[in-house]
């Protein structure tokens, strides 16, 4: 429902001409208001000039783009690229614009409010990414500089300084821009902020020059992702070296730790890590997928000063003390967030993983059970789990070895879980040819009955149908969720593979022509 308000700002911006023309004559705490209207109608001109003019302290596009009064709808899912290029070049010329210094209030810019989302419903279906958010941004500040010291601007004009919070992902392709912007970081009337910072392919050295650079100690967010060969060892020399005071949450590549091959010497280094871990007394949010962690969660965890409110050891190979530790500690009753896929939990600790579910009830929003090896005679024991995670929004499960009968018993009580808003189910057992294997291998994971599937999905869809619970979006993704940053960087990733494989081969041949 849009309020007459905002009715009267979207007529007021759908003339993009006569609105810039009009700015000057707008009261200042339409700003806002006029803001998110033009957003709405993508009116990147009109979006470019209100930045420039922007007579307020701070421009929150999070805020902006919010559920608001006049408009409840929330268009901070929207990264349109039109609209984005718009506000940030108008941020550029905010700066360069000849208006008095003394009239220019702005502060502050935070950026970090945009979420990344796949289906995207702004009109030109072009988008602008994290990743091209930060490269945008890193050229604007980047050129700045040198344009103010080519042209003849106010001398007043070298005093305004905005900080620009911003959640920097940096991969190969976009890493000397990046550097670049971050040097001229004192010289830059716009102060990139980083909040949050993504790295993707990039080599160790590159990582911790640039990490640096961001000045870690406004870090909340980390994230080391693909293609980043971070082992335990440089996890410790990264700790020793920086200090993180803010970070609430971290999220280490696959396989950093492996104590398979563990030494005296990896002890005392994985003591050393949780240590420094638990000197981050903001630390909420923790991912170590695919490591092998066999007995060890306790040393890494218990030196936590505050709970982790997320954790994702999917994985990690845990064994009964694992998770009888997890149970037991004091991070258990205030998990929000639970991903323990690839663990056999019926099996191998089915006491001890209700036991933490339990504790754990009636906080949980997110629970992950990928390829777990729940089967049809596990589902009254999870459906009796489950039940008292009433604040339960999301729940992944694919990959166990569920028959439709099975789903459909699920979904019926799935339906009574009244904060549910994502189910991602997997494809049934009796879709897939007899004796099939689980967990299934990538070359199989499509080899199913899609007709079959189809008439399941549609049942199981019926039933939240009939429970009244359209508000459900249930789905079956067979190579994972939806990651933005992933499908943004997808060319970078698939160069980087072929350049691997190819260097894989020149050493695979190097090595058999010495032997022949």
């Amino acid at each position: 429902m849009k309020s007459l308000r905002f009715i009267s700002a979207e007529a007021f911006v759908s003339n993009a001409e006569f609105a810039r023309k009009s700015l000057g004559a707008v009261a200042h705490d339409l700003f806002p208001l006029l803001f998110k209207a033009s957003y709405l109608l993508e009116q990147g001109e009109v979006i470019h000039d209100l930045v420039e003019n922007w007579p307020l302290c701070d421009l929150n596009m999070g805020k902006l783009l919010g559920a608001t009064l006049d408009y409840k709808e929330d268009l901070s899912y929207r990264t349109c690229s039109v609209c984005l290029e718009s506000c940030l070049t108008g941020l550029r010329d905010y700066v360069l614009n000849q208006s008095s210094p003394y009239m220019k209030k702005l502060k502050v810019v935070d950026l970090t409010g945009i979420k990344d989302v796949e289906i995207q419903f702004c009109k030109c279906k072009k988008t602008m990414g994290r990743w091209a958010r930060t490269r945008l941004l890193s050229e604007l500040c980047s050129a700045l500089p040198v344009y103010l010291q080519q042209a003849q601007c106010n001398p007043r004009t070298f005093e305004v300084s905005i900080n620009v919070l911003i959640d920097l992902f940096v991969t190969e392709w976009n890493y000397e821009l990046v550097v670049q912007a971050l040097l001229k970081k004192c010289s830059c009337p716009l102060k990139i902020c980083c909040v949050a910072f993504r790295s993707d392919n990039l080599t160790l050295q590159k990582f911790f020059y640039i990490i640096k650079l961001t000045d870690p100690s406004l870090l909340r967010k980390l994230e080391i992702v693909h293609n980043v060969h971070l082992e335990m060892e440089h996890l410790e020399m990264l700790f020793n070296s920086i200090h993180f005071p803010l970070l609430m949450s971290l999220t280490l590549p696959a396989r950093t730790f492996n104590v398979r091959r563990f030494t005296a010497t990896d002890e005392q280094m994985l003591s050393n890590i949780g240590e420094k871990m638990g000197e981050m007394t903001q630390l909420t949010e923790l991912s170590m997928s695919f490591s092998i962690l066999t007995g060890r969660i306790q040393k890494l965890l218990s030196p936590l000063k505050t709970p982790l409110k997320m954790l994702d050891v999917s994985n990690c190979s845990l064994n009964h003390a694992d998770m009888a530790f997890l149970a037991s500690s004091f991070h258990a009753s205030h998990l929000e967030a639970l991903d323990l896929s690839g663990h056999n939990i019926t099996e191998l600790y089915p006491s001890t993983f209700f036991k933490l579910l339990s504790h754990c009830s009636s906080v949980l929003r997110s629970l992950t059970l990928e390829e777990c090896n729940i089967q049809d005679t596990h589902v009254n024991m999870l459906i009796l789990g489950l039940s008292p995670c009433q604040k339960l929004q999301e729940f992944k499960f694919i990959g166990n070895p569920l028959s439709s009968q099975a789903l459909k018993h699920l979904f019926t009580f799935l339906c009574e879980l009244p904060m549910l808003k994502n189910v991602e189910f997997p494809v049934p057992r009796d879709c897939y040819p007899t004796g099939i294997t689980y967990p299934i291998d990538d070359a199989s994971v499509c080899r199913f009955d899609h007709q079959k599937y189809e008439r399941v999905a549609e049942e199981l869809n019926l039933i939240l149908v009939q429970a009244n619970r359209e508000d459900v979006k249930a789905s079956t993704p067979l190579f994972g969720s939806y990651d933005a940053a992933v499908q943004e960087t997808n060319n970078e990733l698939g160069a980087y593979l072929i350049k691997s494989f190819k260097e894989t081969l020149e050493k695979f041949t190097s090595s058999f022509n010495k032997i022949s």
